[in-house]
Parts: structure tokens; sequence; C-alpha cells
């Protein structure tokens, strides 16, 4: 199967005069000491980070990343029309791409397709389970006979046992509880020390712009013979008090058979679940501390199977889709499970005029998705920009504690106002 020629005609990337972080004007053309500026990327990121491009196209869909057992990396994303799109026959929809490395994310081979199926994807939930060599994709299968024709389609996973090169047919997941579940999954799972596999999953209801969503989790005690849905069938899912909305919930497991699973809401900020046994009950659903739009939450731990970072928006604005919002990646470090976290710190911004691509206008100065691959103090950072391109930036453990605060930033900017006024005045 070739690459679809789905690739935009116009790929230029133009940039914004000036731009908005942590509420500072800075024009990208003169960015701010200790930021580089690349107007091949339309990207502003922090000096000692590199950044270069991996794939652009009409539409790119939330890259992930692993090591793989034989030791390359492996990234895995949708790309060509929106996500959906073959359900219009005007649109040709997308396909799932691969791209290897085998230098430690020095160089990448030319995405190709990872496998060849008459539908479009969505995001790959890429799985090793402890122990195995066996690598999963978990995901949301659009397929005709399961799929509720707007969002709404069964989870379910292919797999390989020749690192990733080769995948198998897909299995569809059919809950013991809710056998006709459908649903959509796009963040990250994982495996507790007893051997649980959780993936999250969030079912919408989508009328006239009046977005109703509830989250939901999908367990297996068996290595993914059979599966539960928490908390129960629907309409029974979990919502953000005092909105009907909640998704994209990212489960991760804090060591024995604790889980903290965080959630995108329309709230604000990101919100939290726990589960003291391996995600059988939940407590209550609570707010974090971290500022976010409506817009999913991105976490991972550190080398040290200890440290949480969670990347981002760092903007407390409530409301549905709320795309703008998502011109901005900051993250901020917990060393106490998630219970406190540090002062946050940017790590990229968006300096590139809104595309208008795939009937998606709106959404595009987004820095959002991002996935992290973790190679010792080595960080790999994967970022859906403006849905048509895919990022990858480098940096180093270290350099985490002295990337720029919202403080050092406005900082920065009133001094130079400051100077640029002194200069005014000496001149006239």
């Amino acid at each position: 199967m070739s690459v679809p020629s789905y690739r935009s005609a116009e790929r230029r990337i133009l940039i914004e005069p000036q731009i908005s972080v942590a509420g500072a004007t800075l024009q990208p053309m003169m960015p701010p000491v200790g930021f580089i500026s690349d107007p091949s990327l339309g990207a502003m990121y922090p000096e000692g980070v590199t950044a270069r491009r991996v794939y652009i196209d009409t539409f790119t869909c939330h890259p992930r990343a692993i090591a793989t057992p034989g030791g390359d990396f492996l990234l895995m994303f949708a790309a060509g029309e929106m996500h959906y799109a073959w359900a219009k026959k005007e649109r040709r929809g997308n396909v799932m791409l691969a791209s290897r490395s085998a230098d430690r994310g020095k160089t990448w081979s030319e995405p190709a397709p990872a496998y060849d199926i008459p539908y479009s994807q969505h995001a790959p939930i890429l799985f090793v389970p402890r122990g195995s060599k066996r690598i999963y994709c978990f995901g949301t299968e659009p397929r005709h006979d399961v799929y509720d024709g707007v969002e709404n389609a069964a989870i379910g996973y292919r797999t390989s046992d020749d690192d990733g090169r080769s995948w198998s047919d897909v299995t569809i997941i059919r809950p013991t509880n809710a056998p006709d579940f459908r649903g959509m999954s796009a963040m990250r799972m994982c495996e507790t020390a007893s051997g649980a596999w959780l993936v999250g999953s969030h079912a919408g209801e989508w009328d006239h712009g009046n977005v109703v969503t509830e989250q939901y989790l999908l367990r297996s005690e068996d290595q993914g013979r059979t599966w539960t849905l928490l908390p129960g069938p629907r309409p029974h899912g979990w919502q953000t008090p005092g909105f009907h909305r909640m998704e994209e919930g990212r489960p991760i497991h804090l060591g024995n058979d604790r889980v903290l699973l965080m959630v995108r809401t329309p709230e604000g900020r990101l919100w939290e679940l726990r589960s003291d046994d391996a995600g059988r009950t939940w407590g209550e659903a609570r707010p974090t501390t971290l500022s976010h739009p409506d817009a999913p939450p991105m976490l991972f731990h550190l080398a040290d199977g200890k440290t949480l970072i969670c990347f981002h928006h760092n903007i407390r604005q409530s409301g549905s889709m709320t795309h703008r919002a998502r011109a901005e990646l900051w993250y901020a470090l917990s060393q106490d499970d998630g219970q406190t976290w540090t002062e946050p710190r940017v790590i990229l911004a968006n300096t590139a005029v809104p595309a208008r691509l795939s009937g998606w206008e709106g959404s595009s100065p987004m820095v959002s998705y991002a996935d992290l691959l973790v190679d010792g103090d080595n960080l790999h950072l994967f970022v859906d920009h403006q849905v048509r391109q895919v990022l990858h930036l480098q940096f180093n453990r270290a350099q985490l504690h002295s990337f720029p605060t919202a403080r050092d930033i406005r900082r920065q900017c009133d001094a130079a106002d400051s100077h640029e006024k002194t200069y005014q005045e000496v001149r006239s």
C-alpha cells in the first residue's frame, strides 16, 4: 500500500507578526532572549531544545511513539484527511503511518502505511505488556458495522510480533457488561502491578454543537481476552460536576495497584480520579491545580518511574472545544504522584498563521496531543502541530528546571518595553 497523495498543496508556513505567550505580547521574528523561533516550523521554543518536522500533510492526528522490544523507536500517526472523513462521500479518509528510528531518534524513516484497511484511523495507543515482546496498538475502529456515523465506534487492538513491522487484523473489544460499547480512545493506557490493563475511552453525543460526553475505562485482568466497562454501561460514565463533559482519560500506574486517571474537562483545569485497587473502584473526580482548556491530558513518567511530567496549555479557559487556547505548551513536574505540581515552564508556542485545512478552521493554532518518549535522561516530545504536521522536539531531563516560567517571560518583556521606552524618550 502506497502513501495516499493527500499532502496539502498549500504547505507554506506563514508567521504571525505577534503572538501571546504567558499573557505577554511577543514578536516571533524577534524572539526574547533564551528562545529560538523557527520560521520553517512555525514554532518557538527555549534554547537547548532541538526541533524538526517529521511529516506534514493536509491533516495529521495525534502522534504516539514507543521504544520497541527490538530497540528501535517506533512512531505512528494518522494522516491524510480529517479522521473519520471516509464517512463523507466527498472525502477520501486517512491512513495510519509508521516511521522508525534505529539511532535513538537522530533520523527517521520515511513514514509509510502501517497496515491496509478501507476506513480511517484516529490515534494509535502503543503498548508492550510487562515481560513481553509483543506490541499492541489499541485504537478507535470506525468500521461501518461498529460505528455510529459521527464519532463513537468500537475500540479494538492489533498486535505485532516482529517489532512493529507488520500487524494482525483488528480484534474488537466487546466488554462482558456492555458488548456493543461504542466510544473513542486516544490516550495512552497502562498496566498495573497485578497485571490489569486499563484503556481510557469516552462516548459523546454531538447535537448541533451541544456536546455531551462521558468518560469510561476498559479493564482486563487476563491480557486482553476479556474486558469490563467501568464505571458501568452507558449512560453511566463519569462527567465533570456542573458540566456534561469528561473525556480523553489517561490512566497511569503509580506503583503497587494505585492508578491515577487524568481527564479532559471544559472547566478550565485538568481533573483526576484515583484508584487503589488496580482500577476496580474509583474515588470522586476532583480538579487538579493545572490550568488547561478543553484539551487532552498529556501525562507521563520520567525514567525514574517516580517523577510525573504533565504537559498542559496553562490557560484557565472554560467552555467546550476551545481550540485557540491550545497555542502554548507548558509542563509541570510532580514528585508526589500528582498531589502537588511545580511552577509551569514553557516548552513550545505556535508562531504560524492559522491554516484552513481539512475543514477544521479555528483549531490550527494548536500545539497539542503531545506524546513523550523517555530514553533515560533524553526526552523526545512529539507534537501534533496545527493538525497538519508532526514535530519532534528533543531535550534533556536536566534542562527541565531551567526553561522559562511565565514570570521569566513577563519580566523579560517588561525590561524590553522599558528599554524601548527609554530609547524613544532619548530620541525625542
